[in-house]
């Protein structure tokens, strides 16, 4: 990723799995994929545990603001 897809990057920390405990874990940190028409109906799509990216209802993650330091560290983590 270049520099400006890496500040627009964001994440979003799982507060809730109730229903998908296969896919999102409590406490996990998923990135978070930019879906307006989802975004506009109250979900937010992350590549979840599967790889895959899905759409959820938003109150299951609180988006992070993070350095983009860490969006680094974190993108370079992934398995997709």
């Amino acid at each position: 990723m270049n520099t400006k897809e890496t500040q627009l990057a964001q994440f979003g920390l799982c507060l809730n799995n109730e229903g998908y405990a296969a896919s999102l874990e409590i406490g996990k940190v998923y990135w978070v994929i930019p879906d307006e028409e989802a975004a506009k109906r109250g979900y937010v799509r992350v590549i979840d545990g599967s790889g895959e990216d899905y759409a959820y209802t938003s109150n299951r993650f609180h988006i992070l603001q993070l350095p983009i330091a860490v969006k680094k560290a974190l993108l370079s983590n992934l398995q997709i």
